[in-house]
């Protein structure tokens, strides 16, 4: 995805997001969205949080909801305190967390003839893939290619984290999109 914000703007969404849930856990309140016209710009936005590098929340949205900072407080927020894989977020986790913000381009059908021309026109670690089949849906950001380097895995998890039978990717054509990202994680101390 071509950089639609600058690293330092980047850092600047961390600080929003990890002040943002700050807050929310009861700390001094300053997480005002700052004075910056790419910050009002419209893109679908994930926050994800981790603990000693394992998942602690992810939560986003796939098509813009918002500016750019009001999709990433809102995120923070739920990633921090609704995802409902985890409980929500303590104060005594907040000093080990990890927060990665991912800014999505618009996603965008892709075509394909059958299972093995899908997994061709794949770029693992490039592309995030939106899989859906009736009401079934999931996504994978594209940061999950390096737990699941492995197409087939990929998405094989994809299919059962949509609540569909594994092999559904190959022998049911669900619709797939795929999307890029534009990711910024804070420095680990």
């Amino acid at each position: 995805m071509e950089k639609v914000l600058t690293e330092e703007q980047g850092k600047t969404l961390l600080a929003l997001a990890r002040e943002t849930i700050s807050e929310k856990l009861g700390g001094e309140s300053q997480a005002a969205i700052p004075e910056d016209p790419a910050f009002d710009a419209r893109y679908g936005t994930f926050v994800t949080l981790k603990i000693i590098g394992a998942l602690r929340g992810c939560i986003g949205n796939l098509t813009p909801a918002g500016s750019v900072a009001e999709g990433v407080r809102r995120n923070a927020i739920n990633a921090a305190f609704n995802d409902p894989r985890f409980s929500p977020l303590t104060a005594g986790e907040l000093a080990n967390m990890e927060i990665d913000i991912s800014v999505l381009s618009q996603p965008q059908i892709l075509a394909y003839k059958d299972g093995e021309d899908l997994i061709s026109r794949l770029r693992p670690g490039v592309d995030g893939v939106i899989l859906s089949l009736g009401r079934a849906g999931a996504t994978f950001l594209p940061q999950v290619w390096e737990q699941l380097p492995i197409p087939e895995q990929f998405l094989g998890h994809l299919c059962n984290k949509a609540g569909l039978s594994e092999t559904a990717w190959c022998d049911s054509y669900p619709k797939i999109e795929i999307y890029q990202v534009q990711c910024f994680e804070e420095e680990k101390a």
